[in-house]
């Protein structure tokens, strides 16, 4: 069963603005890390319940997800909900980030 995959607007700019500081640094290096993450974003649309429960997950009410992406000081952390037969990215965050909590900012649960 193909789940439809849906960036939420905080994960859009999110994954841009990431997009942005490596191509800083390196322009090839910012077309292999954003082609490799698209790929792994791709790859919720099968088995999604394959990632585990985000530490969020225990202050929301919701099951937050987690698909980490990169090596070593360039992980980063895909978090998203299972909805039906839709996976809603909801944030990509670099994984030295701190957690989300119900009472950030950051966060945006589904509408």
């Amino acid at each position: 069963m193909a789940y439809r995959v849906e960036l939420s607007p905080e994960a859009d700019a999110e994954i841009e603005a990431a997009y942005r500081w490596v191509f800083d640094r390196s322009s090839r290096g910012a077309n292999r890390w954003y082609n490799g993450l698209m790929v792994a974003l791709g790859s919720l649309d099968r088995r999604p319940r394959r990632c585990p429960l985000a530490p969020e997950t225990q202050a929301f009410d919701e099951e937050i997800r987690q698909l980490l992406y990169g090596r070593r000081q360039h992980r980063c952390r895909i978090l998203f909900t299972i909805c039906k037969q839709t996976v809603r990215v909801l944030h990509v965050r670099h994984d030295a980030r701190r957690h989300l909590t119900a009472e950030s900012d950051e966060f945006q649960a589904d509408p």
